[in-house]
């Protein structure tokens, strides 16, 4: 099997090349990546604040790839269109991302989130959700992979991690839902830096 580190776009390729799961991540699937965000269906409603400035909380220090995995998925998640304005939302998760672009797919995260007008209607709505994070791990083909090749792993640093978890999703006159959640993430974590986002499969690895 070719062995090469090329991580087109960030979307894991790492796995691609040294794993053969380019399934998992070689960018789009041949459909695109179902929402993180469910929606009902949305009614407008007078008392539901506008959107205001808020933002989702900021990346944690940290240079484990499972930690901080099971951080951005929950902060996936979770929004509140009440509170947080599509920009804030689309802002504050960027600075989640990978600054190296090689290695960066911020097409499949900006995918997660509504666009501007279904934004502004789940705002009327007064829609949000939390998330619980259960589980994370790394894949079974990456741990094999990488004991195959353990310096493969060394030009870009980009682990895949597993994390589950459910979603609660609440919106105007009581209105309730959840769901279980499941996603592979790439996570980069070079030596002595924190871990960052590098984008998110089109399918889960187990």
């Amino acid at each position: 099997m070719n062995r090469r580190i090329a991580l087109v776009a960030g979307v894991l390729a790492l796995l691609t090349a040294i794993a053969g799961t380019a399934a998992y991540f070689t960018g789009r699937a041949d459909s695109p990546p179902t929402t993180a965000r469910p929606t009902p269906s949305p009614t407008a409603t007078a008392d539901a604040p506008p959107p205001g400035k808020g933002s989702v909380p900021p990346p944690p220090s940290t240079r484990d790839p499972v930690v901080f995995a099971k951080a951005a998925a929950r902060v996936l998640w979770s929004y509140d269109t009440r509170t947080t304005s599509h920009r804030a939302e689309v802002d504050s998760l960027k600075r989640w991302m990978s600054t190296e672009r090689k290695y960066t797919d911020w097409d499949s995260v900006n995918a997660q989130i509504p666009e501007a007008t279904l934004w502004s209607r789940l705002s009327d709505n007064a829609q949000r959700a939390t998330a619980v994070v259960g589980e994370a791990h790394m894949p079974q083909t990456f741990k094999s992979a990488l004991a195959e090749d353990p310096g493969a792993i060394t030009e870009a640093y980009v682990y895949a991690v597993t994390v589950t978890g459910k979603q609660t999703i609440a919106w105007h006159g009581g209105g309730a839902g959840a769901e279980s959640r499941s996603t592979t993430l790439g996570v980069q974590c070079r030596p002595k830096t924190d871990c960052t986002l590098t984008g998110i499969a089109p399918q889960v690895a187990p």
